[in-house]
């Protein structure tokens, strides 16, 4: 599988400035990234955004680094620019490559997934399937598995310890449960094919951990 794209961070959103009469053009608009507050100018804030774009496209992995960069010189206010833009906030940490398939661990150990949306759980029809949406409008769903992750997984230091111990079933087994036939790669994995789709439609965010 080829390698995915996705934004890091959260929207907080155009700043304006203190003057009379007012400004309609923002100074800047700020990403909550971590501990930090970064600016970015409008022309990086749309490429940020862009980033978001088609949840179709997220969900079935095709949305890239050479896919976005297509979609930026090709939209309707093309940004001849955007192969520059791109790798700048790569660079910066507001955007973020990984293969599904491939090691997950330098990227989940370094960032936290955050749940934006509402749990909306599953339905007599579809029982291992749980949803996730805003406003009581279902927009993803998953399994129970990231479902949990989804729920819980900001608790721990990072996504991929997060991971690890939701694998870890020896207190289960221990207790007389079944095994859970998890690993912390199997169970990263599921996660990361859903990532973007959570990530697209809002339901969650990719944060970067903030380093002790």
């Amino acid at each position: 599988m080829s390698t995915v794209i996705v934004p890091a961070g959260l929207s907080m959103g155009p700043r304006y400035r203190y003057v009379r009469p007012p400004d309609p053009t923002p100074e800047c608009y700020e990403v909550h990234l971590g501990d930090d507050l970064v600016e970015l100018t409008e022309t990086e804030a749309a490429v940020w955004a862009a980033a978001f774009l088609y949840p179709d496209r997220h969900a079935k992995l095709s949305v890239n680094r050479e896919s976005l960069v297509r979609m930026l010189e090709t939209a309707p206010k093309p940004e001849p620019q955007a192969a520059r833009y791109v790798d700048d906030l790569i660079a910066r940490g507001l955007l973020v490559e990984f293969d599904p398939d491939g090691d997950l661990r330098p990227v989940f150990s370094r960032h936290k997934l955050l749940p934006l949306a509402q749990g909306l759980g599953s339905t007599p029809d579809a029982p291992h399937q749980h949803r996730i949406g805003i406003a009581a409008q279902p927009l993803v769903a998953v399994s129970s598995d990231v479902y949990a992750q989804w729920s819980f997984s900001f608790l721990h230091p990072d996504l991929w310890t997060a991971c690890a111990f939701y694998a870890d079933d020896s207190e289960h087994v221990a207790a007389g449960g079944e095994p859970l036939n998890l690993t912390a790669e199997s169970l990263a994995r599921e996660v990361a094919e859903v990532l973007p789709l959570m990530i697209s439609a809002a339901c969650a965010a990719l944060d970067p951990i903030v380093a002790s």
